[in-house]
């Protein structure tokens, strides 16, 4: 009896091992905890703080006691920010020019990724050398000679030899227009297309090939293979290159600052751009407060449809990431 309690509370007794595995666990929580807290401030930190100073009333920002809760809201500084952004119009350039340029993107990336993924040809090593290189290089090195043939549009040198048969002085010029978007998304040279080609092909390559070989079998071509077997398939992928391209294609300003030189045709991101320089000028008629406050409602516009989408889309867009599978 007095033996079985000994060995009892022998076993009771927490090893020195356990308790510095526990101790370290602990540790390790506690600086997640603080790195993942710290992170957070930083990234939250610039959004609460406009949020903020963008219902804050004239009277407040003269009150040193208030900073983060304001005494008085007032809806003011949007209706600054929504004349001097030219709001409305200027959304629907952005939804008319970038957002018709995503959705283009979205679909021919998906099939210029699929037969690079699927099909063995010759200069496919080449192609996917050129591939990367459009990762790599940036539009900032490229930009004068795009817009060149933008301004002077010659698909293999049909207008010119059309200009020499017939001396009819034919030049096409498609600046300012939607077709400096358009024409490249659909060509698969768009807005960081590379990325895009890129982790589709990751998701095809891991597809079983059973189903397209039976669907060989039963005759379909490789088209209706595609549009029938892969591309229903790709639901996960598809949601995952989506809220990519629709968010660089939003935040897109330097290539639309080049491309849209009109005004009546800039989209949001150019005209928040500006807003900084607008607000430098105004700074000594409104005074830095209403200049602030202004440009933190302009902001807060800008990031409120994306910010939207994106806690819309969330839980997709998470599982989506998990399920894609981006290997090398």
């Amino acid at each position: 009896m007095f033996e079985k309690i000994k060995n009892s509370s022998l076993g009771s007794k927490i090893s020195p091992y356990k308790i510095k595995k526990t101790s370290t666990s602990i540790i390790i929580s506690l600086f997640r905890y603080a790195l993942l807290i710290s992170v957070s401030y930083v990234v939250l930190y610039p959004l609460i703080f406009m949020i903020s100073n963008s219902f804050k009333d004239i009277v407040d920002y003269m009150d040193p006691n208030v900073f983060w809760l304001p005494r008085h809201f007032t809806l003011l500084w949007y209706d600054w920010a929504l004349q001097t952004l030219d709001f409305f119009n200027s959304l629907k350039n952005t939804i008319l020019f970038e957002m018709i340029a995503a959705l283009l993107e979205i679909i021919s990336c998906s099939l210029v990724a699929y037969g690079l993924a699927r099909f063995k040809f010759r200069g496919k090593k080449i192609l996917m050398f050129m591939l990367i290189l459009t990762i790599l290089v940036p539009d900032q090195m490229i930009i004068i000679p795009k817009m060149m043939n933008f301004a002077n549009l010659d698909f293999l040198g049909i207008i010119s030899g059309i200009n020499k048969l017939t001396n009819a002085g034919i030049r096409i010029n498609i600046l300012n227009t939607g077709f400096v978007f358009y024409l490249p998304s659909l060509f698969a040279v768009g807005l960081r297309s590379g990325i895009i080609i890129y982790i589709y092909i990751q998701f095809y390559k891991g597809l079983p090939r059973e189903l397209e070989e039976a669907a060989w079998i039963d005759g379909a071509g490789l088209f209706k293979t595609y549009t029938k077997i892969a591309l229903p398939s790709s639901g996960v992928v598809i949601t995952t290159v989506s809220i990519f391209s629709i968010i660089w294609h939003w935040n897109d300003y330097y290539l639309a600052i080049m491309y849209m030189n009109a005004p009546e045709s800039m989209p949001l991101a150019v005209r928040l751009s500006n807003i900084v320089d607008i607000m430098t000028t105004l700074f000594n008629v409104w005074g830095g407060d209403k200049a602030l406050a202004t440009q933190c409602a302009s902001c807060i516009l800008f990031v409120l449809p994306m910010l939207l989408m994106y806690v819309i889309l969330q839980r997709k867009f998470v599982k989506s990431i998990d399920r894609v599978g981006i290997t090398g």
